[in-house]
Formats: C-alpha cells, structure tokens, sequence
C-alpha cells in the first residue's frame, strides 16, 4: 500500500549525482549530466553518505566507479540483473518496502524515477543552475508551488570551478 509508505519514510529526491537543473528543468542529454559543479558533488555526497539512495539501471550504469560508498544503492530495472554493490528491485514499491522506518531514502534519477518518486517525496533538495541554453533530453518534473514551498536558497556566483552561476534550493512538502 503506498500510502502507507508515504506515511512511514521520509523520501527525499535529490538531484542526481548529483543533478542539476536548468531554467527548463533540464537534468541531463545522452544519458549524461548537463552540468560539472563541484561544490554539487560535494553536496550530494554530505546528504547522501549513510542513507539509502535508490536509482534507475541506467543512472546506476552512468556512474563512474560503479556503487557509490557508504550509501545503499537501489538499482530499479525490470529485468533480472545482478550489479556489484547494488541491490536490485523490479520497482519503487517493493524498494521502499525493504527501508527501515524512519529512513531517509534519497530518489537520485533518472527522469523517470523523479516523476514517479515525486508524488511520494517529503522534501526537495535541488541545485538550480543559472542556464537555459544546454541540449536536454531528460527533465525534472514541475515543482508545484501549490504542492512545495522552499525553505532555503543558498546562491553561488560563477568561479573558476564554476562556469554557471547556481542555487542550492531546498523543498518541503506543503500537502499530498
């Protein structure tokens, strides 16, 4: 029942590995991230080491060095497919069901899963580039105002690490 799921963990999305959208809401093209943020990476890691991150196939396939460390890593695919470091499941659901109560789950892409793992989500942790002009293929799904209200903006200029300026914007659930 995914009520009772929703009721019972505390689901987060996070942009994947981290993934940064765009004014378009653009995560990625080709199966690739639009955006190299250092500052992103470091972000991701510190909200995600410890915790439970779920992930399709193919985000779990673009990763560079396979599983990431000192998290669990989900891998969703509708086939029967083992990845080292990885545990898998047919779908969201019977993921979830395997969580301990209480549990931060973090939802880390592709496009798909955030739609799907939108619904379900307490809280939003996105990096929102200052950026329209990149090629996408994949999107984030709308962040309804009616539905979120952001708790916290944290803006960084453009430097020699980062050729975008960009915010670290976090959302809290204001109704299901």
């Amino acid at each position: 029942n995914d009520t009772a799921t929703t009721e019972i963990y505390t689901l987060s999305l996070h942009d994947a590995l981290p993934i940064s959208i765009n004014q378009k809401r653009g995560i990625g093209y080709q199966n690739k991230l639009l955006y190299w943020l250092p500052n992103d990476l470091k972000r991701f890691k510190a909200l995600t080491t410890g915790h439970t991150i779920i992930m399709g196939r193919h985000t779990f396939e673009s990763l560079p060095k396979g599983a990431l460390p000192n998290r669990r890593n989900v891998v969703l695919s509708r086939q029967e497919l083992h990845f080292e470091g990885a545990e898998c499941f047919h779908t969201l659901a019977d993921a979830l069901h395997t969580c301990k109560e209480d549990e931060e789950v973090f939802i880390i892409g592709g496009a798909t899963l955030y739609t799907e793992a939108l619904p379900l989500a307490d809280r939003l942790y996105l990096t929102e580039v200052d950026d329209e002009q990149a090629p996408a293929d994949a999107f984030f799904p709308e962040v309804s105002p009616e539905l979120w209200k952001e708790k916290s903006r944290e803006c960084h200029p453009t430097d020699e690490k980062h050729l975008y300026s960009y915010s670290f914007v976090d959302y809290e659930r204001t109704q299901k």
